[in-house]
């Protein structure tokens, strides 16, 4: 996997070692953490710890070390809440998630052992609404509705660093002449006949970011990691040297949002019960 790859929102895994699975990358923010929280479906009567960060949940056992979660936010399909039998606390309220990954289907529950205790409830559920109200920090978009009269809606921690114009997408045979607009979070194309014929890449799916002899001439070959399809982008800008200037300014760009990326997933605990 390549370093800059983002695999905790992406995954469920299993039983990581607990120096692993709590290894936080960069970017990735503790928001809560919870003791005495039971895995109520796959470790029935085992008490164990919930981390709620901006990316995943992670649940560890508390006597085993060996026993672990991490599911991805990008996994989860549905949060709410159930009653549940527990081993450890009897017929209670519990979350229920359903998840998928990798073509299987997966449930999970998490049984709250102190009483009254709802704050599992609320970071957990919390903390996803703000992971799916953001998606745009963290997914590739085409034919977004991004621009409006020329003009990109910016998100909430972006600021937009430059604007290009004359900037030909080589996707098809001819190649659509848009503009480039360069943000610390992502860089959006929008085509100059049509502003919902864009798109928007954030550098967390960039794996490489080259200049490449093409039948088009010297262009900009910008490469995707897997999570976002592994496509390959091809843009044409002239002359030469503003090629290499908007190339530099991407690529300091890219590794400068590696280091710290935003992820655009905020939430404030409020409800310490």
């Amino acid at each position: 996997m390549d370093e800059f790859e983002v695999w905790e929102d992406q995954e469920i895994q299993f039983d990581l070692s607990i120096n692993k699975v709590l290894k936080m990358r960069n970017g990735e923010k503790i928001i809560d953490r919870l003791e005495f929280i039971e895995d109520t479906k796959g470790n029935s009567g085992d008490k164990g710890v919930l981390v709620i960060t901006n990316l995943r949940a992670i649940w560890h056992s508390m006597t085993l070390a060996r026993i672990s979660l991490s599911i991805g936010y990008n996994c989860i399909q549905d949060i709410s809440t159930r009653i549940v039998n527990s081993r450890l606390k009897g017929i209670t309220e519990a979350i229920y998630i359903q998840a998928k990954y990798n073509g299987l289907r997966y449930e999970f529950v998490f049984t709250n052992l102190i009483p009254g205790n709802t704050r599992h409830f609320t970071s957990f559920i919390g903390v996803f609404k703000a992971y799916n109200s953001s998606r745009l920090y963290r997914e590739l978009k085409l034919r977004g509705a991004i621009i409006k009269n020329d003009r990109l809606r910016l998100l909430m921690f972006e600021t937009m660093y430059s604007i290009a114009n004359g900037v030909w997408n080589l996707s098809s045979e001819q190649g659509n002449l848009g503009t480039f607009i360069i943000t610390n979070i992502r860089l959006v194309w929008y085509a100059e006949s049509n502003e919902t014929f864009n798109i928007s890449l954030p550098y967390i799916h960039i794996n490489s970011i080259k200049i490449r002899e093409s039948k088009f001439g010297e262009v900009l070959v910008i490469g995707t990691n897997g999570y976002s399809g592994g496509f390959t982008l091809g843009f044409r800008i002239d002359p030469k040297e503003r090629l290499r200037s908007i190339t530099k300014e991407l690529s300091s760009l890219f590794h400068i949002h590696s280091q710290v990326p935003e992820f655009g997933v905020h939430f404030v605990i409020t409800d310490q019960v």
